[in-house]
């Protein structure tokens, strides 16, 4: 099975507001970018579509070592709550909705077929493949006419305004 590197980041001006997502892939000498961006999102939105843009991105199961800047990517998944939210019907300990339960769900399914170890590094802190995902989610939110909508989280928004009125 090859070991690959996948290294992610989001960015997000507001929050929310304009997103941007960057992944590095890196297989021995090799490496791949991606990222892509969403007029209308949140920075958890942008740093969950960095992992999984980076592992549907793979062709066939791998050994896959995550590193994000991420807590709440990789507390949710090291610390067993996307287990604990699943099995209590998407409702968290304090009996509120998952936020963002569409991407968790995706995410969950580009892992299926990968063995994953998650790695937390601090973001801004210089190391430099998170720094270069950074670079990579800005420069995607940043190109405005190449930002998509989120859907479903734009969804979410406007049905809330409507409930709110």
């Amino acid at each position: 099975m090859k070991q690959v590197k996948l290294t992610t980041d989001g960015a997000c001006s507001g929050n929310p507001g304009a997103g941007g997502y960057g992944a590095i892939l890196s297989y021995g000498d090799k490496e791949k970018e991606l990222n892509g961006g969403y007029r209308q999102t949140t920075n958890n939105r942008m740093e969950m579509m960095a992992v999984i843009a980076g592992l549907e991105a793979l062709k066939q199961p791998c050994q896959v070592h995550v590193v994000s800047d991420s807590k709440y990517i990789i507390d949710a998944i090291t610390k067993g709550w996307l287990e604990g939210w699943k099995r209590k019907g998407w409702v968290t300990s304090g009996k509120t909705p998952v936020k963002n339960i569409d991407m968790w769900k995706r995410m969950e399914t580009a892992m299926e077929a990968h063995q994953i170890t998650w790695e937390w590094v601090k973001g801004h802190a210089g190391h430099e493949m998170n720094e270069r995902a950074d670079q990579l989610a800005v420069d995607a939110r940043e190109n405005e006419s190449a930002l998509e909508i989120d859907v479903e989280f734009e969804s979410a928004v406007l049905s809330e305004a409507i409930n709110e009125g």
